[in-house]
């Protein structure tokens, strides 16, 4: 257990036994058990005037490769850097962004879990394997630019998950699936209501041999199925301080190891999370928060041309540490007035060797790292008059890069290369404003203007990388990421089942950090001039009896533009940015208990460098869920990825190749839920 934890960890055990089994005597003296929620402060008035998209247990539990990834790829517009799953990616690959805003592997949509950032504090990728579906309640998505609590990190958006409750999980839940090459996927909890609050114990393990990334005619002696083995473990309690007021508190423990490529390119991840939250919803509403969060990243580069270790990238330790602040004063009954700071540091160290590809020995050892912190004031406030609900939020941020470096020395210790980086603060000023007008029962009408912030990761600015044989540099000197954007829309609701949404949008990213190609071996992270993205995103949902359909649709027209250095890559699409995106599920009901429900999803080709030189071809995929009762809370649970067998290419480097899930089918027993 590292020491940052520690302090946290003790206020969560020390207060959560006695707090979960609080009650509140009336005045008589009698005992009154208060129930609580273990939610946030509810959404406000104006939260329709930006496009949001909400995600319902029955889909989050019904995603045919069971991963969360898929689960958020059924919102227009959603997109990760890579089409790989979190199974058989890189994890320090795994940035989820909005609206095309992609190019790199470091995540521009803000991703929170019960209120808590769950980005990595030195790369900045999302630790999917361990957010594991059946542990959430619900899931809201909101896209465009955000200057709320952490909204330095809202560049492209926000992805909210919220855990599952007592009342949702029960008291006991598992499942226990296998597919057709023998992988596993087991999970359960158990839970139990003390006082008026509410406990959970939950864990997961997933583990398999893989399949081969490598295409038949490219494999060699060392190639290696993405074999991958990654478990976590969470702990949740929610208590009752005062009728009107309850403490949270969550604990999350992660470690995900895979392979992928080749025999010995093992990469490792891990994560030891803490928070404790008190939201108070009287008429002095609050929402205080405190988290911790530690991490490591370990990684093997293996030769693809000598097929041996080249890079050992054996430890990243890095540490997150924040809070937020939220007071919702009484002002009126047409006003929702939102206050308060919150706070992020980011700390971390590359350590890493580098070996000779011909005689294995030792050439350099590389240290990198600094800090990177965020202090947010803001301000918000809605106002309703009648039918409409207007908003306008600002603000300001005082960021720090401070404590930078990157060393390299030989393998006798001389020192081959340095950069001491200057530290760096700076205030900036973000906004947004939208509003929503339902001209009838049935059309709602909406339109929303916003900034947007995002500082470089600690990875972007310090950690030079390698995918054999092009060299990414890193950039000390990184500037900020700034959107600015404007979308409008509406929400018709022409008949009882059947919801249609469409959102047009213009988002631009100034100084959008990307990888840029240097020589045909040789990139190196730059600041862009632009990233242009303007586009539609339509919803689809009808239900009628038995039968649903919930369908989504993105097209996005995104370019880069360049000038100076830039130029040649002006007018270009940014890598791994799809023009088009579709997906539609369909599902039918026939009993209670049963679900039977396919998922078709389109993603159109997109290019993987700034030079549009190398293709990833449109890919269509189509999976399956079935649950079938089996009575006394059991269920037969079949699922099927990828069933067609389509060849989904998720990299191209120079005709270099890697692949995607091929078909797969899983069967197994659900309990609970």
């Amino acid at each position: 257990m590292r020491p940052a934890r520690l302090p946290l960890l003790a206020l969560f055990s020390a207060s959560l036994p006695g707090a979960l089994a609080a009650q509140e005597s009336d005045e008589r003296g009698e005992d009154v058990m208060i129930v609580v929620t273990g939610t946030g402060l509810p959404e406000t008035p104006a939260a329709p005037a930006y496009a949001a998209v909400e995600i319902a247990r029955e889909r989050i539990v019904s995603a045919p490769s069971g991963r969360i990834e898929e689960v958020l790829g059924a919102v227009a517009g959603f997109q990760q850097f890579r089409r790989s799953d979190s199974r058989s990616s890189n994890p320090s690959a795994q940035g989820v962004t909005l609206r095309a805003l992609g190019g790199n592997a470091t995540s521009r949509a803000l991703v929170l879990l019960d209120g808590v950032p769950m980005a990595d504090p030195f790369f900045g990728y999302i630790p999917l394997s361990a957010i594991a579906p059946e542990r959430l309640g619900s899931i809201r998505v909101t896209r465009g630019g955000g200057s709320g609590p952490f909204g330095a990190g809202a560049l492209a958006g926000t992805i909210e998950l919220e855990s599952a409750d007592f009342a949702t999980l029960g008291p006991t839940s598992a499942s226990l699936l296998a597919n057709d090459r023998g992988e596993t996927e087991a999970s359960a909890s158990i839970g139990s209501r003390l006082g008026g609050g509410f406990g959970v114990v939950s864990g997961r393990w997933d583990r398999g041999r893989g399949f081969f990334t490598t295409p038949a005619v490219d494999r060699v002696p060392a190639t290696a199925r993405a074999a991958f083995d990654s478990w976590s473990a969470g702990v949740r309690g929610v208590a009752p301080l005062a009728p009107e007021i309850e403490l949270q508190a969550r604990g999350l423990v992660f470690r995900d190891e895979r392979t992928l490529r080749f025999d010995g390119a093992d990469s490792s991840s891990e994560g030891q999370d803490a928070s404790i939250r008190l939201i108070g919803r009287g008429r002095w509403q609050f929402d205080a928060l405190a988290y911790v969060q530690a991490r490591n990243f370990s990684n093997i580069v293996i030769s693809s041309t000598r097929f041996v270790r080249v890079l050992d990238q054996r430890n990243t330790p890095s540490t997150g540490l924040g809070g937020k602040l939220e007071l919702r004063p009484p002002v009126g009954g047409n006003h929702v007035l939102r206050l308060g700071v919150d706070y992020r540091r980011s700390t971390g160290e590359l350590q890493e060797e580098a070996y000779s590809a011909f005689s294995g020995n030792l050439t350099e050892r590389r240290r990198a790292g600094g800090d990177n912190s965020d202090l947010g004031l803001f301000v918000e406030n809605d106002w309703s008059l009648g039918e409409l609900v207007l908003t306008g939020g600002l603000r300001a941020d005082r960021t720090a890069i401070t404590n930078g470096f990157y060393r390299a020395r030989d393998a006798s210790g001389a020192l081959v290369e340095q950069t001491l980086a200057p530290d760096r603060t700076d205030w900036t000023l973000s906004w947004r404003a939208g509003a929503a007008y339902s001209a009838s029962e049935a059309l709602r009408l909406r339109a929303a203007a916003y900034t947007g912030l995002r500082l470089p990761t600690l990875n972007e600015l310090y950690r030079p990388f390698v995918v054999f044989p092009v060299v990414t540099q890193a950039n000390a000197a990184l500037e900020n990421e700034r959107l600015e954007g404007f979308e409008a829309g509406f929400d018709w609701t022409p008949a009882g089942g059947v919801e249609l949404s469409l959102t047009a949008f213009d988002n631009q990213v100034e100084n959008g950090i990307a990888n840029v190609t240097l020589a045909p071996n040789l990139r190196q992270r730059q600041n862009l001039p632009a990233i242009e993205a303007r586009g539609i995103e339509a919803g689809l949902s009808v239900s009628r009896g038995e039968i649903s359909f919930d369908g989504t649709l993105a097209y996005t027209d995104a370019q880069v533009e360049g000038r100076g250095p830039s130029l040649e890559l002006d007018g270009n699409r940014p890598p791994q940015t799809p023009e088009f995106a579709a997906g539609a599920t369909v599902a039918w009901e026939p009993a209670q208990g049963w679900l039977l429900s396919a998922t078709l999803r389109h993603v159109g080709a997109q290019f993987e460098s700034d030079l549009e030189t190398d293709r990833l071809p449109a890919v269509t995929t189509l999976g399956a869920h079935a649950k079938v009762p089996l009575g006394e809370r059991f269920s037969l649970v079949l699922r099927g990825e990828n069933l067609t067998n389509e060849t989904i290419v998720t990299r191209n480097s120079g005709g270099s190749l890697d692949l995607g899930v091929p078909r797969t089918v899983w069967a197994g027993l659900r309990f609970g839920y």
